[in-house]
């Protein structure tokens, strides 16, 4: 086992030993023991990146881990098929994967696995540019190993959410997460061949190349290719380090060693295949050889990274690739920016079928909660240095802002005063109508049972004393009459008793508000109306507050719907789901692009209502494809 993981050794001797430890392993009986082998067989062969037996290894010891009901191996063994389909270019299999270990990782109660699992769900969103999901399981994996020493894990979130940032353009807290992801290094990650250091000096360095602080830049990125072993045990890190250096002496009107630099990390790119890599270098080079008056390079390199990126499908390379050969020819710029417009066209189409954007979630607004007070102390010294006027403008400037900030307050304050007042109203005006139906059904229960019942009754009595005449007729007759009687009297009396009989569930106030919201609905607007409501759901026992936002969340839906989406079909549907009332708004409308739309004053009203009931508010639209909104909100 350990030959087969010295990096010193050739891949094909590598094998040999994995292969000769197999065979050992292989007959072993099938304890906890005997599946750690097998384990670190598969990684041997994922070292080696010999996918088709790293697989089978996978699943071989799935299987046995099924056999013997070992949660732990299974956990792990789909965190490894997870890698596995993630290193094969298959998203949403290793997503799936990834996935079904975290839910047994919960279950073990096994933080460390559980954190390191959300990691590698969040770089898949990452690299299908769903930033905001990863910036959210990111930062839940934070939250789930805080105030631990699990520096690998700290340190992989930490700089997942600096790359999250800087793709977001938020460089000062992409600068802010890739310094505490150097500082979470500690002796036994630096030992690993991971070259942790190495990566967050380049992350660092690229910042500054951002920023167009080239010096820094030059500096960090020379502190990456100084780490021992880099060229041998990450090579696509050591080629980008080359790569960027080369850039920030370019940059920086340095000479140097360039363009080999350049040549030196195209080289090492093209040896490992990292298409996204050969298209950076290359564009460099042609920007280097423009700016030496090197047309026919320049113009070479350009095409060459055009066509690699139009041949992967990699829009934002396309674009460069573009931008780039329209400054080379300027007496084709019309055409290259024609071309340029349609696959931008491209682009945002493709971005708008990722995944939909996640609200930040609790772990940074605690780190700055327990920041404020420093914040506050460092701020009120920075006064000290400023002059009367700067501090005077500042001063006010502060005052303005929280008086804006009361008003604003005060407004929602009011506004949510006028709500439970509304409905209060609304819920009263439901059970005076209800007292009103109760009252008239009991009057008129009185008036069958006081009135006509008692006249049939007389009736009956007479009849009845009829009987002594001997008239065998008479008494036949008058038998037949009090039966018929009789029968009437009960059909009276069921009708009576029916209608003083009290429903076991009245219809609820809420249900019946809404009824008249999804009622006018439907009058007034030619859209097909389906809606559900979970009888389950006991009204009675949730709070107005909730009711209210729910309520507006509704108006707020449906107004949108007739105003912008030109549907044919709405479906609401109101449901509880454990501890949870879920309320989900469904039409196929022309759809609309999610990213843009949520800055609308109805998307934004939505999402304010859905945090004051502490709820989660989540919406999937996009051109053509309809709309789903969907607001989760716990009830006790």
């Amino acid at each position: 086992m350990s030959l087969a993981n010295n990096f010193d050794l050739p891949s094909e001797q590598r094998e040999k030993y994995i292969q000769k430890a197999f065979k050992i392993i292989r007959p072993q009986e099938n304890d906890s023991l005997h599946r750690v082998n097998l384990f670190k067989v598969a990684n041997r062969y994922y070292n080696l990146e010999n996918w088709k037996e790293y697989k089978r290894m996978v699943r071989l010891v799935l299987e046995k881990s099924a056999m013997k009901q070992d949660a732990f191996s299974m956990a792990k063994g789909n965190n490894y098929l997870g890698d596995y389909y993630d290193s094969q270019g298959i998203p949403d299999s290793s997503f799936l994967y990834y996935d079904k270990a975290e839910k047994m990782y919960v279950e073990l109660n096994d933080d460390y696995n559980l954190a390191k699992t959300i990691i590698k769900k969040a770089n898949i969103q990452f690299n299908q540019s769903d930033f905001l999901g990863s910036e959210k399981a990111a930062s839940k994996a934070l939250k789930i190993i805080k105030n631990t020493n699990q520096s690998d894990v700290l340190y992989d979130a930490y700089n997942l959410l600096g790359l999250i940032y800087n793709e977001l353009e938020d460089y000062d807290n992409a600068m802010v997460y890739h310094k505490r992801a150097l500082a979470s290094i500690d002796d036994e990650l630096m030992a690993s061949f991971y070259q942790p250091k190495a990566t967050s000096y380049n992350n660092i360095g690229y910042l500054y190349l951002k920023r167009e602080k080239y010096q820094q830049a030059k500096s960090y990125f020379q502190k990456g290719l100084v780490q021992k072993n880099i060229s041998r045990d990450k090579p696509y890190i050591y080629a980008m380090l080359l790569n960027n250096l080369a850039y920030s002496k370019f940059k920086l009107h340095e000479k140097e060693k360039l363009p080999d630099l350049f040549f030196k990390s195209l080289k090492i790119r093209d040896s490992l295949q990292l298409t996204a890599g050969i298209i950076a270098s290359k564009i460099n080079l042609s920007e280097y050889f423009i700016s030496k008056k090197d047309t026919a390079q320049a113009s070479q390199y350009a095409k060459q990274a055009l066509e690699l990126s139009q041949k992967t499908d990699n829009y934002r390379n396309v674009l460069n690739s573009l931008k780039q050969l329209s400054v080379i020819e300027p007496q084709n710029a019309a055409v290259y920016a024609n071309d340029y417009i349609k696959v931008s066209e491209k682009l945002q189409k493709s971005e708008r079928k990722m995944g939909n954007k996640f609200t930040r979630i609790e772990y940074e607004t605690e780190e700055i909660k327990s920041e404020n007070t420093d914040l506050v102390q460092q701020n009120r010294n920075l006064l000290y240095f400023f002059t009367g006027l700067a501090m005077l403008g500042l001063f006010s400037f502060v005052i303005k802002t929280q008086k804006a900030k009361n008003r604003e307050l005060l407004f929602k304050q009011q506004q949510q005063m006028a709500n439970e007042e509304i409905y209060n109203l609304m819920i009263s005006q439901q059970n005076s109508i209800e007292i009103n139906r109760i009252k008239e059904k009991k009057r008129v229960a009185r008036e069958l049972h006081d009135g006509v019942l008692g006249r049939m009754f007389g009736v009956r009595i007479n009849l009845d004393s009829l009987n002594k005449i001997l008239d065998e007729t008479a008494v036949e007759k008058r038998n037949n009459y009090l039966t018929e009687l009789k029968n009437i009297e009960q059909d009276i009396r069921e009708i009576s008793h029916d209608l003083n009989r009290e429903k076991s569930e009245l219809i609820n106030n809420f249900v019946a508000i809404v009824d008249n919201l999804f009622e006018e609905q439907k009058k007034t607007h030619k859209s097909k109306f389906v809606s559900s409501i979970d009888p389950a759901i006991k009204w009675e026992l949730v709070s107005n507050s909730l009711k209210i936002n729910f309520y507006r969340i509704l108006q707020e839906a449906l107004q949108n719907i007739n105003k912008y989406a030109n549907a044919n079909i709405i479906k609401i549907e109101l449901k509880k789901v454990e501890d949870h009332l879920i309320l989900k708004i469904t039409d196929d409308g022309i759809g609309f692009n999610v990213k843009t739309a949520r800055k609308g004053i109805g998307l934004q009203n939505i999402l304010f209502r859905a945090k004051e009931c502490d709820g989660v508010f989540d919406i999937k639209s996009s051109k053509g494809e309809g709309t789903i909104i969907t607001v989760t909100a716990p009830i006790e």
